[in-house]
């Protein structure tokens, strides 16, 4: 059986324009993680499963996977401040998102 892990955050990034949004869950590997004080964190606004063609929805916060799989959400419908990313979106990803509007 796995790890519980709990980790109160005081802040949360939030990516969303308006709270008009629908979103899925999904199960998050380290894969598209990146390095932040030492642990693997997934961070709000990854285009997954990639920046491009094959995109599917964007993560909505930030997920710690440094003890392995967690579950996090997936936006696949909404309004999303594309300044708030951390990395722009590529055109193809755009265009396969097309019930996401980024602004």
């Amino acid at each position: 059986m796995g790890k519980i892990r709990v980790t109160e955050y005081s802040n949360r990034k939030e990516i969303l324009k308006y709270d008009h949004f629908v979103a899925e869950a999904i199960v998050l590997t380290q894969d598209n993680s990146t390095t932040v004080d030492g642990k693997k964190i997934v961070k709000a606004g990854t285009i997954l499963p990639e920046n491009g063609a094959t995109a599917k929805g964007v993560v909505l916060y930030d997920v710690d996977v440094t003890d392995g799989d967690a579950t996090g959400s997936l936006v696949i419908h909404g309004f999303i401040d594309k300044s708030k990313l951390p990395t722009e979106p590529d055109t193809a990803a755009i265009t396969a998102l097309p019930m996401i509007k980024f602004i």
